[in-house]
């Protein structure tokens, strides 16, 4: 899929993956910012080298995106095709080893899905537990989730179980400024089960 943006007197396409197409159609005829990569398409020893955009709404797509494609074997085009789930939902089929998930995505295979596992499989946390709320929106609230599950892992819980405390507060779509805030509602809520 290709978004055609208007910028003064230019015009400018640029190729967005499924994901991006359907966050789009609700901001029809309003102003957006897209955070973009330029790629070079075409063969060199032909002599027809085309730039590329590839654009995105938030800057962890953006992310995941270049991280997939730096996959042996699959590239930007795979990528863009590849990506029709939100970015969380790839990342747990990644992180869980889930191989036959991973071939259900357009373009990619058996023989793919275990590449990009063995590649992928130990940098996608970050991206598992991007969850699609006020976090989509403020860089320092992923690296807040991000540096809380690091030390959840360090005192002593599973990646399983530090995904599911994260996920579970994350669910209540509140605010949280810094680390010891995610930390401590993530300890009430547990406690607040038992």
């Amino acid at each position: 899929d290709r978004a055609y943006i208007a910028w003064d007197a230019f015009e400018y396409e640029v190729m967005i993956p499924d994901l991006v197409r359907r966050q789009m159609q609700s901001l029809v005829g309003e102003k957006i910012s897209l955070y973009t990569m330029q790629y070079i398409e075409g063969n060199p020893t032909q002599g027809r080298l085309v730039p590329r955009l590839v654009g995105f709404l938030s800057t962890i797509e953006k992310e995941f995106f270049e991280m997939f494609c730096s996959v042996d074997g699959v590239g930007v085009k795979k990528a863009l095709r590849a990506m029709g789930r939100p970015v969380p939902d790839i990342a747990k089929l990644i992180e869980e080893q889930d191989t036959q998930g991973l071939a259900t995505l357009p373009g990619i295979g058996g023989a793919m899905a275990e590449r990009i596992v063995a590649k992928l499989r130990r940098k996608m946390s970050k991206f598992a537990l991007f969850v699609q709320s006020a976090a989509y929106e403020a860089e320092v609230e992923r690296d807040v989730v991000q540096d809380t599950f690091d030390i959840l892992r360090q005192l002593g819980h599973s990646e399983s179980d530090a995904h599911k405390l994260l996920e579970s507060v994350l669910a209540t779509k509140k605010k949280f400024k810094d680390v010891d805030a995610l930390l401590n509602a993530v300890y009430q809520q547990s406690h607040d089960i038992k």
